[in-house]
């Protein structure tokens, strides 16, 4: 179960010239362009300015740009579909002409990696486009400015896949360059999926720049010529997975000492310790730095990024909202009887839902067949599980967890049912935090196992942790219903 910074600073670097590797991406037929969108339009500012209810103050998301200030509005249309609308400074694009034959090109483009780009505003002076609307907030925002949890590992992998995705797309379709790519490109939808916003595949033509973040994070060939390549591009998404690996906006230029010397524990994020392998941490760092190569040439493509990143995804089976923590507009989850106990801290039932369980979803040596298996010098450790079985049939919770500890610290059989016994023989006991660590025990021995997420809930509702608590509830819901389908 994953390295800590420092084993992946001892194991990691292998070479910056290694190809990246390239595998058979089995999602590349999932990943068409989307139908239900409406087609590209040319909208009035009358029906926009009603649409932002006057460009009011308080309907702003976003502010910025000095040479060439825009603002971005979220707005509702007549038929309700929300949308973000940006209004350009009015020297941004003086020749309306060119301003419409970019955004109808960008505004062919259809995919759900996108937010996608619906119509334009090209009136007199006035020049807006208009947009999916993303509820969730930025990338940066949940990376460096996180209120209730860090992003998670798995999370991470998955914006840098779609992310990648998305420029895939954009490349096949002519689009291949990208202005200022950076974690405020990169939005949330309702359902917590990653989008790569349409705004960047446009560039300001008046102030003609194609970067405005900090030059330490610029490509070098940009510095060199002031322009824009694919390969710029490719640099640039090298500076977001330094950003998803250390959860801070660290310039390449020092990620790339720090690698060199293989100082991996400045760089990565301490938030995530435990949460991935040593083999994982080692081929992000080795994408991120074929990305930043000094030589255009030597980056990889958008392509071949995909086919990298695929095979490091985790949790697949988990949905991004519940990874995030994001819950969905006027969505109401719909729980099982063990769900619902856990969401109302029912101990009671939590016990009996347990105890009719009994070790069922025990694999292996941790089937009560396999215990009997076991030779004359485990029979003390098998009687202090079936001593633990008998203290928590009849509610013992201090006798139980003497018995189950015993049965645990031999070390020779795992069994997740005791884990999870114990955990909830805490939660009677008044124990949250240990309660807490068997869950996430049992769920390390079997990681697709509801009962050990909805456990981490109870034990997380205990502890106040409300957040936390609603993703382990969801994860729990999730996998139980994926179970139910398999069965």
């Amino acid at each position: 179960m994953g390295c800590e910074c420092s084993k992946l600073a001892s194991c990691c670097w292998t070479g910056q010239n290694g190809p990246v590797h390239e595998a058979q991406n089995p999602d590349d037929e999932g990943r068409d362009e989307v139908s239900d969108l409406p087609t590209f339009r040319e909208f009035t500012v009358e029906q926009l300015r009603i649409a932002t209810s006057g460009f009011a103050v308080e309907n702003i998301v976003s502010e910025h740009g000095e040479k060439a200030p825009n603002v971005v509005y979220k707005g509702k249309l007549e038929n309700q579909r929300r949308v973000a609308v940006k209004r350009f400074n009015r020297s941004a694009w003086p020749d309306s002409r060119q301003f419409l034959e970019e955004a109808r090109s960008v505004g062919q483009l259809r995919n759900h990696r996108l937010a996608n780009l619906l119509g334009c505003c090209c009136e007199g002076d006035e020049r807006l486009l208009v947009a999916e609307f993303m509820p969730n907030e930025t990338l940066a925002k949940h990376l460096f400015h996180w209120e209730t949890q860090p992003m998670k590992w798995a999370m991470r992998l998955r914006v840098a896949l779609y992310l990648a995705q998305a420029l895939e797309y954009c490349t096949n379709k002519g689009r291949a360059l990208y202005h200022d790519l950076n974690a405020y490109r990169i939005l949330f939808d309702e359902e917590g999926d990653p989008r790569l916003s349409c705004f960047g595949l446009m560039k300001n033509s008046r102030d003609g720049k194609s970067y405005s973040t900090n030059l330490a994070f610029t490509p070098p060939e940009y510095l060199r010529t002031g322009r824009i390549t694919p390969e710029s591009v490719m640099y640039s998404f090298g500076t977001l997975l330094l950003d998803l690996l250390s959860g801070k906006h660290i310039p390449p230029s020092h990620a790339l000492d720090l690698i060199k010397d293989r100082n991996l524990q400045m760089l990565t994020d301490s938030c995530l310790e435990g949460q991935f392998s040593s083999d994982d941490g080692t081929e992000l760092v080795r994408i991120a730095s074929r990305c930043l190569q000094y030589e255009p040439r030597e980056r990889p493509n958008p392509k071949s990024l995909v086919a990298a990143l695929f095979p490091l995804q985790k949790e697949t089976e988990v949905p991004s909202d519940a990874l995030m923590g994001i819950s969905r507009d006027g969505e109401t989850m719909s729980l099982s009887p063990l769900g619902e106990a856990c969401l109302r801290m029912d101990l009671t039932a939590i016990h009996e839902i347990l105890e009719k369980l009994g070790y069922k979803d025990d694999e292996g040596a941790a089937t009560e067949l396999s215990f009997q298996m076991w030779t004359n010098q485990m029979q003390e450790t098998l009687n202090s599980k079936k001593k633990g079985d008998a203290a928590f049939r009849h509610k013992d919770a201090k006798a139980a967890i003497e018995c189950y500890t015993q049965f645990i610290d031999v070390g020779t059989m795992v069994s997740p049912t005791v884990y999870a016994r114990r955990s909830l023989s805490y939660l009677m006991s008044d124990m949250p935090q240990e309660a807490l660590n068997d869950a996430v025990q049992a769920q390390v021995i079997s990681p697709v196992w509801h009962i050990a997420s909805y456990l981490q809930a109870a034990s997380l509702f205990a502890l106040g942790r409300e957040n936390e608590a609603q993703i382990a509830l969801k994860e729990g819901s999730v996998l139980e219903e994926k179970k139910n389908t398999n069965s």
